[in-house]
């Protein structure tokens, strides 16, 4: 299927994306200020979605990212080779003392009432230092990439990044590649590098460039300035204020082809309900509505982007895809850390009504 978009049949990697790796500490569900003990996991919304194409869905694909030579590097890019990500890094000297760093995520699990908190360290960031030049697009693209992909967050990171985000989907689209991007809007990240006009400005100019967009209500409205009602003035799971602002994206960006967002009513930490929309080319497709028991809902958001774009490189029929992308984004949630533990044929199980009766 064609869902507007000129897919590659073929190239020698299926899926890259573009943005910065960070490791993650896991406490679990204790409190940081409580914590004595934490698990590491390798993250980046970019990098996961990446990961979760090759591991789960059996793809070839890469990361263009930054990498510092110290042990933190050491240790992510172990994970990357672990998930059969194919790196393309710009290296960095550490200086025994500053950096440049591996940034820091910290984010514990919550629990039930108690919501999850999330906050980082991103202090003389390599990724952030990332600028156009760093890479040679034309030797990366060269073997021919179906897809590429980058988001928000590594876009919010320094003023250069963006322009590097500019860069590659620019020469993606001379390759022949489709693009897709995640606003993924992160107040916190923005407030220090000029804050939402900024973000208004620097989001608009990378959108001109993609075929295949992801994000929310919110998103839409603080990223790319689409007018629409007060986000929080309908259900989480009511598609219509999502869909009703398609028309002013599309009025703004008309090469846009296809846009896609999960929907999540948070009960308490651990118990939601889940369910996702896309408008494929002028056809809206929702997914089924699931009750999730989350053990970590960090990527989850990132989990439904590789489940829904593998239906897009692989043909699936449109309502097929969002469902694989549900369904999967839904398994992740089971797991902890960012990135998938799931198998395709968990996950089309799930996608076609199955349940979790015990399998022998």
């Amino acid at each position: 299927m064609s869902y507007g978009l000129n897919i590659p049949k073929s190239g020698s990697l299926d899926f890259l994306s573009l943005g910065a790796l960070v490791h993650r500490l896991d406490p679990g569900v204790i409190p940081f200020r409580k914590a004595t003990e934490c698990r590491i996991h390798v993250s980046g919304g970019e990098f996961n979605v990446s990961a979760n194409l090759a591991d789960c869905f059996r793809m070839n694909t890469g990361i263009a990212s930054a990498m510092v030579d110290y042990p933190i590097g050491d240790l992510i890019a172990e994970r990357v080779r672990a998930m059969g990500v194919r790196p393309f890094y710009r290296m960095f000297k550490h200086d025994g003392v500053h950096g440049p760093n591996m940034a820091t995520v910290y984010g514990d699990r919550g629990q039930g009432v108690r919501a999850p908190v999330v906050f980082y360290n991103r202090s003389n960031e390599a990724a952030a230092q990332l600028k156009p030049g760093d890479f040679n697009w034309q030797d990366i693209f060269a073997g021919g990439v179906r897809w590429f992909h980058s988001a928000g967050i590594f876009a919010a990171l320094s003023p250069t990044t963006a322009e590097v985000i500019i860069e590659a989907m620019q020469a993606a689209k001379a390759a022949g590649a489709v693009t897709s991007f995640d606003i993924n809007y992160r107040a916190k990240l923005w407030n220090v590098c000029g804050g939402q006009e900024r973000a208004l400005a620097v989001l608009d100019r990378i959108v001109r460039n993609v075929d295949v967009l992801v994000g929310n209500e919110e998103d839409l409205q603080l990223g790319l300035g689409i007018p629409g009602p007060e986000v929080a003035t309908k259900s989480a799971l009511d598609p219509s204020v999502f869909i009703g602002m398609i028309d002013n994206v599309t009025k703004k960006h008309p090469q846009i082809k296809i846009l896609a967002t999960t929907m999540r009513e948070v009960h308490s930490t651990n118990r939601h309900s889940w369910s996702a929309v896309a408008w494929i080319n002028g056809q809206t497709c929702h997914s089924p509505t699931c009750e999730l028991d989350a053990l970590d809902r960090v990527g989850g958001g990132d989990g439904f982007a590789a489940g829904f774009f593998y239906g897009l490189l692989t043909g699936a029929p449109p309502q097929e895809a969002v469902k694989l992308g549900w369904a999967h984004g839904a398994l992740l949630t089971t797991f902890p850390g960012d990135t998938t533990m799931a198998t395709l044929e968990q996950v089309k199980a799930f996608a076609e009504g199955g349940s979790a009766r015990i399998q022998r």
